[in-house]
């Protein structure tokens, strides 16, 4: 028996469970009563979603990192998948996570279960062919860029462009406010660090950031740092790096979470590729961004990319908005550089901001209400 309002959910980290909880709670707030479960992380847990694994175990980045977790990956996906075709779910919802999501998605459609995908894969970046999986996986794609509609339209794939729910969801920016809420000096200068959340992503950014920091802090004796993590295991790992590279005395406070009024209350940030460069363009925070995988992944996406960036600013703005330090280039002194440029030089701070608000004024739809009228069908 198919469940009467039950949804199947799936995130895959921790962008992801942010994504999802505000999905759960748009339909909640568009009185669709349905009870949410599959692999959730605390913020979807919160929302009222139910965790059959740990969310955790799917959070691995890039090809040659997830060989050593594959067995394992698939073995949850093998048991969820026998879970839901048991007891069918009214609704399945993939967010994001599109190596996990679309095979798990390909087969329940099959099977007749309606199958959503929040959030398209970055097919207008790298893997275009990834739009004849889609067509196969998804009953309909809610999309979060304004760009990707004419490329499902052109696919003949059910779409719908619903904002970007972090644009809807984000608060107007205030930096003191968000320094009165840490406690922060609301005259000193703050540098943000967000080198991933991750493991993988801690272990290959956390020392370069770290060793920047500390050429930053020499260069400039004002500035001091923040760093919000999200796990007790990023704490602890981060821990290790800090005494690894004998930075115990740098000004520097660990956040638990608070990664949005971090950014808010930073004069810059050096942040991994990812979301977090998406909330520091919609929190007007200037930036560079950095990233470092496995020498063989990254010929891999070299092979793989249509487009010149990989942080999404400079991708929505079409040009190169915010510096991007990658693999090799992305040593400390580099890192160091580019940030300690970003708090001498008002202009290309400003140049930041002023684009980031065109961006931001793109993305803002009413999204709670754009996800529950594509959702309201699956559940009538």
């Amino acid at each position: 028996m198919r469940g009467e309002n039950e949804i199947a959910i799936v995130a895959g980290e921790a962008s992801g469970d942010l994504l999802g909880s505000l999905l759960i709670r748009s339909l909640q707030a568009a009185g669709l009563d349905a009870r949410f479960y599959g692999i959730a992380g605390p913020k979807m847990q919160a929302a009222g979603a139910r965790s059959l694994f740990p969310m955790a175990a799917l959070s691995v980045r890039g090809y040659v990192e997830a060989l050593g977790s594959l067995w394992k990956i698939l073995g949850i996906r093998r048991r969820l998948k026998k879970q839901l075709l048991a007891q069918p779910p009214r609704l399945f919802i993939g967010v994001d996570a599109p190596d996990f999501n679309l095979a798990l998605e390909t087969r329940l459609k099959y099977r007749g279960i309606a199958t959503l995908h929040f959030i398209s894969p970055s097919i207008w970046a790298w893997r275009p062919k990834r739009i004849r999986k889609i067509a196969r996986a998804a009953s309909h794609v809610l999309l979060v860029f304004p760009f990707e509609e004419a490329i499902y339209q052109q696919a003949g794939i059910p779409a719908t462009y619903v904002g970007h729910p972090l644009a809807h969801a984000l608060p107007e920016p205030d930096a003191q406010a968000a320094r009165e809420r840490l406690g922060l000096d609301p005259d000193a200068e703050y540098v943000a660090l967000l080198p991933g959340s991750r493991p993988g992503e801690l272990q290959a950014l956390g020392r370069r950031y770290v060793e920047a920091a500390k050429r930053i802090a020499r260069a400039r004796p004002q500035t001091r740092f923040l760093i919000p993590l999200v796990t007790r295991e990023t704490r602890q790992a981060f821990d290790r790096i800090l005494y690894e590279a004998e930075a115990r005395s740098l000004p520097l406070r660990i956040l638990f979470g608070h990664a949005h009024d971090a950014l808010q209350a930073a004069d810059a940030a050096l942040i991994a590729s990812g979301t977090a460069t998406l909330e520091a363009l919609l929190l007007d925070c200037p930036h560079v961004i950095s990233y470092r995988v496995p020498w063989l992944t990254w010929q891999i996406m070299k092979r793989q990319a249509l487009l010149p960036w990989i942080g999404l600013p400079n991708i929505l703005a079409g040009r190169a908005v915010v510096p991007e330090i990658l693999q090799d280039q992305a040593t400390p002194e580099a890192l160091a550089r580019a940030i300690q440029e970003l708090l001498t030089n008002k202009a290309a701070r400003d140049a930041q901001i002023e684009e980031f608000r065109l961006q931001r004024a793109r993305l803002k739809r009413d999204t709670p209400r754009l996800i529950a009228e594509a959702i309201r069908p699956f559940l009538a």
